[in-house]
């Protein structure tokens, strides 16, 4: 069905019958492209003319086709750092130059499409030069027989392992971590602890903000947006927490340092374990803070939930 309704309009994804009036575009691991120079042409005029609707739509086909992002280096769960890959996109100004020479000329052509190299943010060598300093750490301890709130603790703590934060950019933890939803496997966790009111989907994700925040504030860190939950949470002293809803409050910092901050984040059995590192050239300004109870909380399970 597909194939007969691209073929209709002259745009055409799978190889069709031989052409001597088609652009056939070879893109890499994937099926070639290909349009015919009638469907590129408005055709009501006299003198050639190029659709531009119909050209943006092959040049749309295209640009999805040969589009490969970017990869950053990280540092595995081994402690060794994985190299970074190179991503590709279309070049569009050499792809309309091509297009232009085959329509105003006759027969069929065959090409490769232009591309353009996306090199990554974060190579090894900069991972390599920022993992050499500890400059903060903060462990919070969370009940890991709550299968529920330790995937969600799971799913965000990984999130936002490896993350690098440059001179001057400010971090979003919900930027980062994204939207909480069942699709990306975030459960619901229906508990109380101690009058925190959990999320609907995504409850436990505040005990990773909360260990981030601390993390980096002990490592001097600018903090620019921060808030606390409405009751008092028990994985953090009094006061330093960090509450985040998609919705509603986000945690966010600045790195005021000349270096650039590396996160690490992982669970250890029922520890939240979040490590700030840089390189051996930053000037950090510590500040004291005080740790987190090793005391687990009791939980009950309640029948309504609510967004914290």
């Amino acid at each position: 069905m597909l194939l007969a309704k691209l073929a209709s309009i002259g745009l055409l994804a799978l190889p069709a019958m031989v052409s001597h009036d088609e652009l056939h575009i070879k893109t890499p691991n994937q099926s070639p492209i290909s349009v015919e120079r009638q469907y590129l042409d408005v055709q009501l005029l006299d003198e050639p003319l190029i659709n531009e609707n119909h050209y943006e739509n092959f040049l749309s086909q295209v640009q999805n086709s040969v589009y490969t992002q970017p990869l950053n280096a990280y540092i595995n769960e081994n402690g060794r750092i994985v190299s970074e890959q190179a991503g590709y996109k279309l070049n569009e100004r050499k792809f309309r130059e091509a297009v232009e020479r085959f329509f105003f000329s006759n027969g069929s052509v065959k090409f490769q499409p232009p591309l353009l190299t996306l090199y990554p943010k974060v190579d090894s060598e900069i991972l390599a030069h920022i993992r050499t300093q500890k400059i903060g750490q903060y462990v919070t301890y969370f009940n890991k027989q709550n299968e529920e709130r330790t995937q969600n603790i799971a799913l965000a703590t990984e999130k936002i392992n490896n993350t690098v934060v440059f001179p001057g950019e400010v971090f979003s933890f919900n930027g980062v971590v994204g939207k909480r939803t069942k699709e990306k496997g975030y459960k619901k966790a229906p508990v109380i602890v101690k009058g925190e009111l959990s999320e609907d989907i995504g409850g436990g994700i505040c005990q990773v903000s909360s260990t981030l925040y601390n993390a980096v504030d002990q490592a001097g860190v600018a903090i620019l947006e921060r808030y606390h939950h409405s009751k008092r949470v028990p994985y953090v002293p009094e006061g330093r927490d960090a509450t985040v809803s998609w919705y509603g409050p986000d945690f966010t910092f600045k790195n005021a340092y000349n270096q650039p901050l590396l996160i690490r984040a992982k669970i250890a059995g029922g520890q939240v374990i979040v490590t700030i590192y840089s390189s051996d050239l930053v000037n950090v300004k510590r500040r004291k803070v005080p740790s987190a109870s090793q005391e687990l909380p009791q939980e009950k399970q309640v029948d309504h939930f609510f967004h914290n």
